[in-house]
């Protein structure tokens, strides 16, 4: 079995092979810790919106690129 050192070694290596030290390190970057509570900042944004209104806005955008939302399909899931 690997050590966690081994395994980082390891990820760090075949990243590098496969994306190149560049690439690498964009890849990486995607996965730094932010700032904040997103938890806490989720909440504040959901908790404005009713299920209602996040639909009217998806059927809203829909139609306004052509495509339409079948109810029935909608209501068999």
């Amino acid at each position: 079995m690997m050590t966690s050192l081994e395994i980082n070694r390891l990820g760090y290596q075949v990243l590098s092979d496969a994306l190149g030290f560049d690439g690498m390190i964009r890849f990486l970057r995607q996965f730094e810790l932010g700032a904040g509570d997103y938890t806490r900042d989720r909440h504040q944004w959901l908790n404005q919106f009713t299920v209602e209104d996040i639909f009217n806005q998806v059927q809203h955008q829909r139609e306004d690129s052509g495509q339409s939302i079948n109810l029935s399909e909608a209501d068999a899931s």
